[in-house]
């Protein structure tokens, strides 16, 4: 009997995977579990092993599974059944990507014992050469600040200390974000490899995971990899025979947003409360109870064993530079065909919306794009068409974040979402800086005045006065950046607030 792939990541469980996985299990169809390729709109995807072919279907609900059962068992062509799509490689929703941290997604259950070669070459190079690699490749944290990789890798590495750390920030809480939670539900080992790469590099033996609370699947998957990995060699005592020793270990935040950034998620890490740290001394200087620490998240981490792959300077060939390399969209909201895209920084948001996202899920016009998760910029049609690059989206006010993308129609108001922003900012706040705690609880005052009395002058000023005193006297970028989607809906988005205009 062919071979049946199902992905029962979250995306697939959440559209009812596991009733599909049940009853292809009754029909007497045994089934091999995948994660996804990030087509969320084609969960749950059923694949069917021909010849050479994997050939997808899907969505499959359990109505279609007898049916299906009976054509897999009997090889009979299903081909031309309504929910056949083919070769998920030729799928235009696929074969337009560039996968170099997603290649293995979809393909390999998640708990595969992968070929560990690559990496071990590169664990036999010095390691400062490994770090001359990551300069060459033009890698930038993929976590939103872009800020270049091999900066923080030098300095961890050149720092003396009897003891240094790894720590992957697995603690993606922006909103249309998504692809943290599918690479360790998909690939951990690319995870796992890229830590223990970066941990050989600047000469870390203990690496950390802090992973949100939300994802419970993927704790579980990280747990077994984690375990799988030491007892294959990829980690603990002389790593895959390298002389080095390294382990993770699996952390659970406990939900919140601030923990995200670096020097708050140590804190917690520590048992403390999550809460900034002033800055200096950086973590990269003293972290970790105060030791040398590297901090990356999850797509930064996953990046590397790619780049290593192909080669830096084939890496820092893609994109535009100094964009370098390639970047993971996700595309979410009032979106037709939303999803995970993994393609070299430079094409616009328009491509990504319109043409892999194939517009609205409502039909509607698209009025509004944010961009960067909650404190992101809200994009108008007229600048849909700029290229996604740091540079390019920082011309425009915005930034590209973690890459998550949502979209609306035209039924949104942006004086709501303003409101949203401040409000996000206040529930959200560690409360250490009076910015930020107090000038978020004055915002959503405000906002919530000029939806109920009308927009005045004064009212406008008084936007823009906190605005700046939020960006310019927070202590960090949760403040820092809340102005960015108020002011980009202001300024975007002026009808919806001048139709409020009283005086």
């Amino acid at each position: 009997m062919s071979q049946v792939f199902l992905s029962t990541d979250s995306f697939a469980r959440s559209r009812d995977s596991d009733s599909v996985h049940a009853a292809l299990t009754d029909a007497g169809i045994s089934v091999v579990e995948t994660g996804s390729f990030g087509a969320a709109w084609l969960e749950p995807l059923v694949e069917v092993q021909i010849d050479d072919k994997r050939l997808a279907m899907g969505p499959v609900s359990v109505q279609d599974v007898e049916r299906l059962s009976g054509m897999i068992r009997s090889r009979e062509d299903f081909t031309t059944d309504d929910i056949f799509i083919g070769p998920m490689d030729e799928h235009p929703f696929i074969a337009v990507q560039n996968r170099l941290v997603f290649d293995r997604a979809g393909r390999i259950p998640p708990l595969d014992v992968t070929e560990f070669s690559q990496t071990q070459r590169v664990l036999a190079k010095d390691p400062k050469e490994i770090i001359e690699g990551i300069e060459v490749s033009g890698l930038r944290g993929r976590g939103g600040a872009g800020f270049p990789a091999h900066i923080k890798w030098r300095t961890v590495a050149d720092t003396p200390a009897d003891q240094k750390y790894i720590v992957c920030n697995a603690d993606e809480g922006d909103s249309g974000t998504f692809a943290d939670r599918l690479l360790m539900e998909a690939d951990p080992m690319k995870l796992i490899e890229g830590m223990l790469v970066s941990g050989y590099a600047v000469g870390a033996s203990q690496g950390f995971i802090y992973l949100r609370s939300e994802y419970p699947y993927a704790r579980d998957i990280m747990e077994s990899a984690l375990s799988i990995a030491r007892g294959t060699g990829l980690l603990g005592d002389n790593a895959l025979d390298s002389g080095f020793d390294f382990d993770i270990e699996l952390f659970m935040g406990a939900g919140a947003y601030i923990c995200g950034e670096e020097t708050s998620l140590l804190e917690s890490l520590e048992g403390k409360r999550g809460q900034i740290k002033i800055k200096p001394p950086v973590p990269a200087i003293a972290g970790l109870f105060e030791k040398p620490t590297l901090v990356h998240n999850v797509i930064t981490l996953a990046a590397v064993p790619g780049i290593f792959e192909i080669g830096p300077a084939a890496y820092a060939e893609l994109g535009v530079h100094p964009s370098c390399g390639t970047m993971t969209f996700q595309l979410a909201g009032n979106i037709k065909r939303g999803g995970l895209i993994e393609v070299p920084f430079g094409c616009t948001l328009r491509y990504l919306v319109e043409e892999i996202g194939k517009g609205t899920y409502s039909g509607r016009p698209l009025k509004a794009v944010q961009i960067g998760g909650p404190l992101g910029a809200y994009l108008s049609d007229s600048q849909l068409d700029t290229p996604l690059t740091y540079e390019d989206m920082a011309s425009i006010g915005a930034g590209i974040g973690h890459g998550g993308i949502v979209v609306f129609d035209d039924t949104v108001d942006l004086v709501d979402q303003a409101e949203y922003a401040f409000e996000f900012c206040e529930i959200e706040s560690c409360g250490k800086c009076t910015p930020c705690r107090i000038g978020s609880v004055r915002g959503k005052e405000l906002i919530q005045q000029i939806k109920d009395d009308g927009y005045t002058k004064s009212r406008e000023n008084l936007v823009i006065d906190l605005c700046n005193v939020l960006e310019k006297a927070s202590l960090c970028q949760m403040g820092g950046m809340t102005p960015i989607p108020v002011r980009s809906a202001l300024t975007n988005f002026a009808q919806d607030f001048e139709r409020r205009r009283t005086t």
